[in-house]
């Protein structure tokens, strides 16, 4: 039970990280349709490492983006992070 109160915990965090780039005007429009997804396979009511999965599977296919800033490319990487941290 204790691991499930911290992937809640880690599953928010990573909200909000995808929020913070959601708001942010120079994320390109592909980028942010993937990362909506992957929050919103965040939000379902699954297994965490299932969510995690399918997280990682559409926020891991915009993760080299030529159009990407650098700093929301090192915000995606720490997403992917903590996603695979959940996934293990």
């Amino acid at each position: 039970m204790a691991d499930n109160k911290k992937f809640d915990e880690q599953i928010t965090q990573i909200r909000q990280q995808i929020d913070i780039l959601l708001n942010d005007n120079s994320v390109p429009r592909n980028v942010k349709t993937a990362l909506e997804q992957a929050k919103a396979a965040l939000g379902e009511d699954t297994d965490y490492s299932v969510k995690a999965s399918a997280a990682t599977y559409k926020i891991d296919e915009v993760s080299n983006d030529i159009n990407l800033p650098p700093y929301a490319r090192s915000v995606i990487w720490n997403i992917l992070s903590m996603l695979e941290s959940i996934k293990e």
